[in-house]
């Protein structure tokens, strides 16, 4: 019972780190460039960027869409580019917005449109209150019958003595 219930918390816990994957920007493009994302406000979507040097960028979203700074910048490292994300989109509706950035600098910089890191933490926090709890219930479980069967043998062989 404990290790089924262990397994089924970590078939659950790795299920949330599945979405951790979602992170890196599925779609990328330079600066300047003007790019269509397909926005929906449940998937959290974040802004990212990659580049060698520090840059200051300037992005803009159409429509009543926004773009928010996030509290701190968070990296992600995938393949050979670290993306690190600095803005999240805060869109009213699903649909389609045009997206920009453009920085001064004369660097190699990639923007990209991904999951927001900060959805992805709380997905990881709570598969690791799902496993804890899960494999608590079944350990309880365990406990509880094993001394139900203690308390039942214990009686039979009181019984026995007695008829014996």
């Amino acid at each position: 019972m404990f290790l089924a219930c262990a397994a089924a918390g970590i078939v659950l816990f790795a299920n949330g780190m599945g979405a951790a994957s979602d992170l890196v920007p599925k779609q990328t493009f330079a600066s300047g460039e003007k790019i269509t994302v397909t926005v929906d406000p449940a998937d959290k979507p974040g802004v990212y960027l990659a580049s060698d040097t520090q840059v200051t960028y300037d992005c803009s979203i159409s429509g009543d869409a926004k773009l928010a700074k996030t509290p701190d910048r968070r990296m992600i490292e995938a393949g050979d580019a670290v993306w690190e994300q600095f803005l999240v989109i805060n869109a009213p509706a699903k649909g389609d917005y045009e997206l920009t950035c453009v920085n001064e600098e004369k660097a190699t910089v990639r923007y990209g449109v991904g999951r927001d890191s900060y959805s992805v933490v709380t997905g990881v926090a709570d598969g690791m209150i799902t496993i804890i709890a899960v494999s608590g219930a079944g350990l309880l479980a365990a406990v509880a019958g094993t001394i139900v069967v203690l308390v039942r043998r214990s009686g039979a062989r009181k019984r026995l003595a007695v008829s014996g």
